[in-house]
């Protein structure tokens, strides 16, 4: 029997202890020797409380053990594979290009079991915790399921979906071995130009924070309390997505009111759910990077919102803070100061632990705070049961690409449709019609995938498995042949009852997404739109983007809009709307400007949109509205600061009856409110109203909504009064 146990099974013995050969580093940086501990020392006593455990460990521990606990290398940057374990390394991650031969679940795993195998031949055995950007499903392993990307899942308005979600990636990561996944991106997307706005669920606090979820679905109730539990990262802290122009890791320039309630609730609500890890954003807040803002990073998330888990830096941020290639000993002490636990480093690891051991030995980096950093990490590692069952659970292998997950993914694909024009009921299409396709995107799976599939960028053409657009719409029809394919849109003419154009975006991801010249329609999209048009035959438009697009020009030339966003590898979802058997339900979860020239665009900015937020049509109309019913309102102060406060007001539909819509009213007392999301304001007499917007306003019975707000002066104890219709 192995003494290396698999991992997420249940405990039914104490930890063995690890074997204990001490490999030798290099000269120029060897880790001193520690002598081999006895077998159920403390640290390995699995009935002993995690604290106990983390305390007798790091008790144990030298100086190289607790910086190399801080280390953070890109696999293929270990060479040889030994210095994981001479260097101390305690976590190794897979970047957007890092890969596997050949590239499927069983070699993850074996490849992530020979890593670990190698950690545990520390002196201490202390196991590594392997981290990866699981963004949409397990997407880095070619014929793993891809989910929706999160704008898509932002339009289903769904939490218990993305939980569901959630519980399928975390299936699928394990059955790799992989411990640890870099999401939820929480960012609010406040302009559509930025290139990693897919990534966003939407662009109020209230739909990240709802969509936390995933959180749940990834770790479980809490982490490591049942199999398949995998460490969630709320990314990117803080402000991300309210950079000016939308620029990649550029400048978040707002008031810290505005900070605060826009871009912090979802972190705070991360946070609440028990999340495992922050990582940290490339951008800056009004000129100071995240990596070095200690306000935010210890005060405000660590202190203020209690964050008990550990901050990771993105990819090579802390290398950033200078503006120039190469670590500085000042750069690593000013991160590791501001609060940072883990550091990405991902390639010059030697380099980089000789600079932290300077940074220590001369007193610019507390032993406190390598200690609390230790602490933090090795606490999720017991937690996750590391130390107790370290290799892959090879139980979840079979999952990575499941009929089950790929049902789920199309169940969500469904749900995330919006439709937002449908002139004379043009959709759903009939079965027996005579159908025209064409676009790039219709039977290209990279194309609907986007970035982070089977690679950093994505690319177009098949490069996973998985159901087309094109094939979905095939299965779809009751006589395939009378669907007609051209990409460009050749050889149609007027014979067809619809001519469907499957357009858009080409895969992108961070960096290289950004749009600032414009959202428009590339060459080759026009070109196709510009024949169907002029076949005569009515044009549907399937618009596959990580972003609404520029297209108020040519709107008009299409009899129907649905915004398809980037399905993933289940293309049939989107013909299961196209065709009625599911009708669409999905509602914007970003304002869709009218020009490129309108961004940014936001809910409540007094714009107009070309279709505003929580915009989307079905094919049964609005029906019947339901009748009035009772509600009530709760007043919580979420946070304060001298001169202002910040709250959220819940409102719950009390009644029998579904609400359609509900107002609530409240002294103000004084105050001043400063921004408002999630309602429409207005102020009279010292009392403030608050009316539902347009996505929150039905209720069923027992169901809540809420919206926040900030203001100046002291929020007092107000008894606020709701009315509903």
């Amino acid at each position: 029997m192995s003494l290396l146990l698999a991992r997420r099974r249940p405990v039914t013995a104490l930890t063995v202890c690890a074997a204990a050969l001490a490999l030798t580093a290099p000269a120029a940086a060897a880790p001193e020797p520690v002598a081999a501990p006895a077998a159920l020392l403390p640290y390995q006593d699995a009935s002993l409380p995690v604290r106990d455990r983390v305390t007798d460990l790091l008790s144990r521990m030298t100086l190289d053990d607790k910086l190399g606990q801080m280390t953070q290398i890109e696999k293929d940057a270990l060479v040889p594979q030994s210095d994981l374990a001479a260097y101390r390394i305690g976590s190794v991650l897979s970047g957007g290009d890092s890969t596997v031969s050949p590239n499927n679940a069983q070699t993850w795993a074996d490849t992530y079991d020979s890593l670990q195998r190698t950690a545990l031949t520390t002196p201490l055995g202390i196991p590594m915790i392997y981290g990866i950007d699981a963004v949409h499903g397990h997407n880095a392993v070619r014929g793993a399921t891809l989910f929706p990307h999160n704008i898509a899942l932002g339009a289903t308005r769904d939490p218990a979906l993305v939980q569901r979600i959630g519980r399928a990636v975390a299936e699928e990561v394990s059955g790799t071995g992989i411990d640890w996944d870099f999401a939820p991106c929480l960012c609010v997307a406040r302009d559509d130009r930025w290139g990693r706005t897919y990534e966003s669920y939407g662009e109020t606090p209230e739909l990240p924070s709802a969509l936390t979820t995933f959180i749940t679905g990834l770790q479980g109730d809490t982490l490591g309390s049942g199999p398949a539990s995998v460490l969630a990262t709320a990314k990117h802290y803080l402000g991300d997505g309210g950079t000016a122009g939308g620029v990649d890791q550029g400048d978040t320039k707002v008031s810290e009111a505005e900070l605060r309630a826009v871009h912090l609730p979802p972190f705070k609500e991360a946070v609440r759910r028990g999340v495992g890890a922050v990582m940290l954003s490339y951008s800056s807040w009004n000129g100071v990077r995240s990596h070095a803002h200690k306000y935010l990073v210890t005060d405000v998330l660590k202190g203020e919102l209690g964050f008990t888990g550990f901050v990771v830096s993105d990819w090579a941020a802390v290398d950033q803070l200078d503006g120039q290639t190469g670590f500085t000993g000042a750069e690593i002490s000013t991160a590791v100061n501001a609060g940072v636990d883990m550091v990405m480093v991902p390639h010059d690891y030697k380099r980089f632990l000789t600079l932290l051991r300077g940074e220590v030995g001369a007193g610019r980096i507390a032993a406190s705070r390598i200690e609390d950093a230790n602490r933090r990490i090795l606490t999720k590692k017991f937690q996750l049961g590391l130390f107790e069952r370290p290799l892959a659970d090879r139980s979840y292998t079979a999952t990575v690409g499941s009929a089950a997950h790929r049902e789920l993914a199309r169940q969500a694909v469904r749900a995330s449709q919006v439709l937002l024009k449908n002139d004379g009921g043009v959709l759903p299409l009939p079965k027996s019609a005579k159908l025209f396709v064409a676009g790039k995107s219709a039977d290209d799976i990279g194309n609907q995938s986007g970035g982070w599939t089977v690679g950093w960028q994505g690319r177009s053409g098949p490069v996973t498995d998985g159901s087309t657009i094109l094939q979905g719409i095939r299965a779809a029809v009751t006589d395939p042949s009378r669907v007609t394919y051209d990409r460009y849109g050749n050889g149609i003419d007027s014979g067809y009852r619809a001519a469907v154009a499957v357009v858009g975006e080409t895969p992108y991801a961070e960096g290289r997404g950004d749009r600032p010249g414009g959202l428009q329609l590339d060459q080759e999209d026009l070109g196709t739109l510009a024949r169907l048009k002029a076949s005569g035959a009515p044009v549907v438009v399937v618009l596959v983007s990580g972003r609404p697009l520029d297209v108020s020009a040519q709107l008009p030339d299409w009899k129907a809009l649905l915004a398809a966003w980037l399905p993933g590898t289940e293309g049939a979802g989107v013909s299961d709307v196209l065709f009625g058997d599911h009708a669409p339900t999905g509602r914007l979860p970003v304002s869709w400007p009218r020009t490129s020239a309108q961004e940014p665009v936001n809910n409540g900015d007094g714009k107009d949109p070309l279709f505003p937020y929580g915009y989307g049509l079905t094919y049964s109309g609005t029906g019947p509205a339901p009748a009035p019913g009772a509600c009530t309102a709760r007043f919580r102060t979420t946070s304060s600061w001298q001169g202002g406060y910040q709250a959220e007001v819940t409102v719950e539909n009390t009644g029998s009856d579904g609400l359609t819509g509900w107002s609530v009213q409240w002294d103000l007392g004084g105050s001043r409110v400063t921004s408002l999301w999630n309602g429409s304001l207005s102020t009279a007499d010292g009392r403030a109203t608050v009316r539902n917007a347009a996505f929150n306003g039905s209720l069923a019975p027992g169901a809540t909504a809420a919206f926040g707000f900030t203001a100046d002066g002291t929020a007092g104890t107000p008894a606020p009064h709701c009315a509903g219709s």
